[in-house]
Protein backbone atom coordinates (compact mmCIF):
# COMPACT_ATOMS: atom_id res chain seq x y z
CA UNK A 1 0.00 0.00 0.00
CA UNK A 2 2.28 2.51 -1.52
CA UNK A 3 -0.11 5.11 -1.44
CA UNK A 4 0.36 5.50 2.64
CA UNK A 5 4.00 5.39 2.85
CA UNK A 6 3.88 9.30 2.12
CA UNK A 7 1.66 10.90 3.98
CA UNK A 8 3.34 12.50 6.80
CA UNK A 9 1.54 14.03 9.72
CA UNK A 10 1.51 17.28 10.39
CA UNK A 11 3.18 19.38 13.82
CA UNK A 12 -0.07 20.42 14.77
CA UNK A 13 -2.40 17.95 13.54
CA UNK A 14 -2.72 15.87 16.85
CA UNK A 15 -2.76 19.37 19.05
CA UNK A 16 -5.42 20.41 16.96
CA UNK A 17 -7.85 16.76 17.17
CA UNK A 18 -7.08 16.72 20.72
CA UNK A 19 -8.71 19.81 21.39
CA UNK A 20 -11.16 19.37 19.20
CA UNK A 21 -12.40 16.57 20.52
CA UNK A 22 -12.52 18.63 24.17
CA UNK A 23 -14.15 21.35 22.69
CA UNK A 24 -16.83 19.47 21.23
CA UNK A 25 -17.24 17.43 24.52
CA UNK A 26 -17.41 21.08 26.39
CA UNK A 27 -20.24 22.72 23.77
CA UNK A 28 -22.54 19.98 24.82
CA UNK A 29 -22.01 20.04 28.45
CA UNK A 30 -21.41 23.68 28.84
CA UNK A 31 -25.08 24.72 26.78
CA UNK A 32 -26.92 21.70 29.14
CA UNK A 33 -25.26 22.81 32.46
CA UNK A 34 -25.73 26.51 32.00
CA UNK A 35 -29.58 26.05 30.86
CA UNK A 36 -30.29 23.93 33.24
CA UNK A 37 -28.84 25.89 36.36
CA UNK A 38 -30.53 28.81 34.85
CA UNK A 39 -34.02 27.20 34.42
CA UNK A 40 -33.99 23.98 36.95
CA UNK A 41 -37.73 24.48 37.64
CA UNK A 42 -38.73 25.07 34.43
CA UNK A 43 -36.84 22.47 32.69
CA UNK A 44 -36.85 18.68 32.96
CA UNK A 45 -34.19 16.12 31.76
CA UNK A 46 -36.97 14.24 29.64
CA UNK A 47 -36.98 16.46 27.01
CA UNK A 48 -32.85 16.33 26.34
CA UNK A 49 -33.24 12.74 26.12
CA UNK A 50 -36.04 13.21 24.29
CA UNK A 51 -33.86 15.22 21.87
CA UNK A 52 -31.45 13.02 21.25
CA UNK A 53 -33.77 9.64 20.67
CA UNK A 54 -35.67 12.22 18.33
CA UNK A 55 -32.53 12.98 16.56
CA UNK A 56 -31.22 9.10 16.37
CA UNK A 57 -34.48 7.87 15.59
CA UNK A 58 -35.02 10.64 12.70
CA UNK A 59 -31.75 11.11 11.02
CA UNK A 60 -29.63 7.78 11.57
CA UNK A 61 -32.28 5.33 11.34
CA UNK A 62 -35.24 6.60 8.81
CA UNK A 63 -33.28 8.70 6.79
CA UNK A 64 -29.96 6.59 6.61
CA UNK A 65 -32.52 3.95 5.34
CA UNK A 66 -33.77 6.14 2.88
CA UNK A 67 -30.57 7.10 1.84
CA UNK A 68 -29.06 3.12 1.24
CA UNK A 69 -31.90 2.81 -1.28
CA UNK A 70 -31.63 6.30 -2.55
CA UNK A 71 -27.87 7.04 -2.66
CA UNK A 72 -25.90 3.47 -2.03
CA UNK A 73 -27.79 0.61 -3.81
CA UNK A 74 -26.78 0.63 -7.07
CA UNK A 75 -30.41 1.23 -9.42
CA UNK A 76 -31.66 3.48 -11.59
CA UNK A 77 -32.58 6.62 -8.90
CA UNK A 78 -29.44 6.27 -6.98
CA UNK A 79 -27.40 6.64 -10.69
CA UNK A 80 -29.82 9.37 -11.36
CA UNK A 81 -28.71 11.46 -8.16
CA UNK A 82 -24.98 10.42 -7.46
CA UNK A 83 -24.81 11.59 -11.86
CA UNK A 84 -26.09 15.23 -10.99
CA UNK A 85 -25.39 17.45 -9.00
CA UNK A 86 -28.72 19.78 -8.90
CA UNK A 87 -30.06 16.28 -7.83
CA UNK A 88 -27.85 15.58 -5.16
CA UNK A 89 -28.16 18.59 -3.85
CA UNK A 90 -31.96 18.86 -3.72
CA UNK A 91 -32.53 15.24 -2.27
CA UNK A 92 -30.14 15.91 0.14
CA UNK A 93 -31.14 19.00 2.11
CA UNK A 94 -35.46 17.94 1.08
CA UNK A 95 -34.35 14.40 3.26
CA UNK A 96 -32.41 16.07 6.28
CA UNK A 97 -35.25 19.16 6.78
CA UNK A 98 -38.14 16.73 6.48
CA UNK A 99 -36.58 13.71 8.40
CA UNK A 100 -35.32 15.91 11.53
CA UNK A 101 -38.49 18.45 11.60
CA UNK A 102 -40.79 16.37 11.10
CA UNK A 103 -39.37 14.04 13.64
CA UNK A 104 -38.88 16.91 15.82
CA UNK A 105 -42.74 17.44 15.55
CA UNK A 106 -43.83 14.41 15.75
CA UNK A 107 -42.33 14.22 19.38
CA UNK A 108 -42.97 17.66 20.16
CA UNK A 109 -46.88 17.45 19.91
CA UNK A 110 -47.79 13.61 20.58
CA UNK A 111 -44.92 11.90 22.93
CA UNK A 112 -43.67 15.13 25.13
CA UNK A 113 -47.06 16.37 25.96
CA UNK A 114 -46.40 17.31 29.58
CA UNK A 115 -44.26 20.36 30.81
CA UNK A 116 -44.93 22.14 27.49
CA UNK A 117 -42.54 25.11 28.82
CA UNK A 118 -40.63 27.05 26.52
CA UNK A 119 -37.35 26.37 28.22
CA UNK A 120 -38.15 22.86 27.92
CA UNK A 121 -38.00 23.75 24.11
CA UNK A 122 -34.26 24.76 24.48
CA UNK A 123 -33.49 21.59 26.34
CA UNK A 124 -34.89 18.97 23.60
CA UNK A 125 -32.77 21.16 20.71
CA UNK A 126 -29.76 21.19 23.01
CA UNK A 127 -30.63 17.58 23.00
CA UNK A 128 -30.58 17.14 19.52
CA UNK A 129 -27.53 19.02 19.02
CA UNK A 130 -25.70 17.64 21.23
CA UNK A 131 -26.08 13.63 20.32
CA UNK A 132 -25.14 14.63 17.31
CA UNK A 133 -21.97 15.60 18.27
CA UNK A 134 -21.28 13.24 20.78
CA UNK A 135 -22.77 10.28 18.53
CA UNK A 136 -21.68 11.13 14.99
CA UNK A 137 -18.94 13.71 14.91
CA UNK A 138 -16.93 12.70 17.91
CA UNK A 139 -16.40 9.23 16.63
CA UNK A 140 -14.79 10.71 13.78
CA UNK A 141 -12.39 12.92 15.29
CA UNK A 142 -11.60 10.13 17.52
CA UNK A 143 -10.42 8.16 14.84
CA UNK A 144 -8.58 10.95 13.09
CA UNK A 145 -6.80 11.12 16.27
CA UNK A 146 -5.83 7.49 16.88
CA UNK A 147 -4.84 7.76 12.83
CA UNK A 148 -2.74 10.50 13.91
CA UNK A 149 -1.08 9.21 16.57
CA UNK A 150 -0.18 6.16 14.72
CA UNK A 151 1.11 7.35 11.59
CA UNK A 152 2.98 10.03 14.16
CA UNK A 153 5.36 7.02 15.16
CA UNK A 154 6.89 6.94 10.95
CA UNK A 155 6.21 3.40 10.48
CA UNK A 156 3.48 3.40 7.60
CA UNK A 157 2.93 -0.87 7.95
CA UNK A 158 3.00 -0.68 12.17
CA UNK A 159 0.27 1.97 11.69
CA UNK A 160 -1.63 0.17 8.76
CA UNK A 161 -1.69 -3.14 11.02
CA UNK A 162 -2.68 -1.37 14.54
CA UNK A 163 -5.39 0.46 13.04
CA UNK A 164 -6.59 -2.81 10.99
CA UNK A 165 -6.07 -1.19 7.54
CA UNK A 166 -6.11 -4.32 4.87
CA UNK A 167 -5.80 -3.82 1.15
CA UNK A 168 -9.47 -4.67 0.80
CA UNK A 169 -10.34 -1.28 3.36
CA UNK A 170 -7.19 0.71 2.20
CA UNK A 171 -9.21 2.82 -0.71
CA UNK A 172 -11.74 3.24 1.76
CA UNK A 173 -9.35 4.36 4.94
CA UNK A 174 -7.24 6.95 2.82
CA UNK A 175 -9.45 10.01 2.79
CA UNK A 176 -9.26 9.93 6.67
CA UNK A 177 -5.89 9.45 6.84
CA UNK A 178 -5.25 11.99 4.13
CA UNK A 179 -7.75 14.01 6.54
CA UNK A 180 -6.17 13.01 9.99
CA UNK A 181 -2.13 14.02 8.67
CA UNK A 182 -3.63 17.82 6.81
CA UNK A 183 -5.83 18.22 9.95
CA UNK A 184 -4.34 21.94 11.65
CA UNK A 185 -5.57 24.87 13.96
CA UNK A 186 -7.30 26.04 11.02
CA UNK A 187 -9.84 22.68 10.51
CA UNK A 188 -9.80 22.74 14.37
CA UNK A 189 -11.50 26.56 14.37
CA UNK A 190 -13.74 25.75 11.21
CA UNK A 191 -15.22 22.38 12.95
CA UNK A 192 -15.54 23.95 16.20
CA UNK A 193 -17.05 27.14 14.52
CA UNK A 194 -19.59 24.90 12.49
CA UNK A 195 -21.12 23.00 16.08
CA UNK A 196 -21.36 25.98 17.77
CA UNK A 197 -23.39 27.26 14.84
CA UNK A 198 -25.65 23.78 14.73
CA UNK A 199 -25.95 23.22 18.09
CA UNK A 200 -27.83 27.34 18.20
CA UNK A 201 -29.29 26.22 14.83
CA UNK A 202 -30.94 23.30 16.30
CA UNK A 203 -31.99 25.12 19.19
CA UNK A 204 -33.37 27.77 17.57
CA UNK A 205 -35.49 25.17 14.78
CA UNK A 206 -37.03 23.49 18.08
CA UNK A 207 -38.41 26.49 19.72
CA UNK A 208 -39.85 27.41 15.92
CA UNK A 209 -41.40 23.43 15.67
CA UNK A 210 -42.60 24.09 19.20
CA UNK A 211 -44.35 27.77 18.80
CA UNK A 212 -46.41 25.66 16.26
CA UNK A 213 -47.41 22.55 18.43
CA UNK A 214 -48.37 24.57 21.27
CA UNK A 215 -50.01 27.81 19.73
CA UNK A 216 -51.40 25.11 16.61
CA UNK A 217 -49.61 27.65 14.29
CA UNK A 218 -49.08 25.05 10.74
CA UNK A 219 -46.91 27.46 9.14
CA UNK A 220 -44.41 26.58 11.93
CA UNK A 221 -43.10 23.10 9.89
CA UNK A 222 -43.18 23.84 6.93
CA UNK A 223 -40.94 27.01 8.12
CA UNK A 224 -38.60 24.76 10.29
CA UNK A 225 -38.22 22.51 6.66
CA UNK A 226 -37.32 25.49 4.80
CA UNK A 227 -34.45 27.09 7.24
CA UNK A 228 -33.23 23.53 7.46
CA UNK A 229 -32.98 22.78 4.09
CA UNK A 230 -31.23 26.23 3.59
CA UNK A 231 -28.56 25.99 5.67
CA UNK A 232 -27.81 22.79 4.56
CA UNK A 233 -27.52 23.86 1.07
CA UNK A 234 -23.83 24.71 0.77
CA UNK A 235 -22.75 21.63 2.54
CA UNK A 236 -24.50 19.28 0.13
CA UNK A 237 -22.79 21.84 -2.76
CA UNK A 238 -19.55 21.39 -0.94
CA UNK A 239 -19.72 17.67 -1.12
CA UNK A 240 -19.77 18.03 -5.07
CA UNK A 241 -16.80 20.04 -4.98
CA UNK A 242 -19.11 23.25 -6.25
CA UNK A 243 -17.97 25.47 -3.31
CA UNK A 244 -15.14 26.39 -0.71
CA UNK A 245 -15.50 25.03 2.78
CA UNK A 246 -15.38 28.86 3.72
CA UNK A 247 -18.50 29.26 1.99
CA UNK A 248 -19.93 26.78 3.41
CA UNK A 249 -19.78 28.38 7.01
CA UNK A 250 -20.19 31.98 5.73
CA UNK A 251 -23.79 30.28 4.57
CA UNK A 252 -24.35 28.50 8.13
CA UNK A 253 -23.47 31.59 10.27
CA UNK A 254 -26.21 33.47 7.89
CA UNK A 255 -28.79 31.04 8.19
CA UNK A 256 -27.84 30.36 11.94
CA UNK A 257 -28.26 34.14 12.39
CA UNK A 258 -31.90 34.24 10.91
CA UNK A 259 -33.35 31.34 12.65
CA UNK A 260 -32.23 32.10 15.81
CA UNK A 261 -33.54 35.65 14.79
CA UNK A 262 -37.34 33.98 14.19
CA UNK A 263 -36.78 31.56 17.52
CA UNK A 264 -36.07 34.39 19.94
CA UNK A 265 -39.15 36.22 18.86
CA UNK A 266 -41.39 33.67 18.99
CA UNK A 267 -39.68 32.31 22.44
CA UNK A 268 -40.61 35.52 23.51
CA UNK A 269 -44.02 35.50 22.41
CA UNK A 270 -44.79 32.22 24.70
CA UNK A 271 -45.84 32.04 28.22
CA UNK A 272 -43.84 30.24 30.51
CA UNK A 273 -46.36 28.14 32.15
Amino acid sequence: MKEFEDIVIGKSSIPALVITVVLMIAITAVFFICWRRKHKDRTSIRYLIAGAVGFMVSARVLEIGVHYFCILLDNPVSRFINGNTAAFVLYGIVMAGVFEECGRHIVLKYIMKKDRTRENAVMYGIGHGGIEILAVLLPTMITYLAVAVEFSKGNAESALKALKITEDTAAAALPAVRTAAAFDYGLMAMNVIERLLAMLLHIGLTVIVFYGVVRTQKGCLPLAILLHMLMDTFAALYQRGAVPLWSVEAWAALWTVVTVFIAVKLYGKMKTS
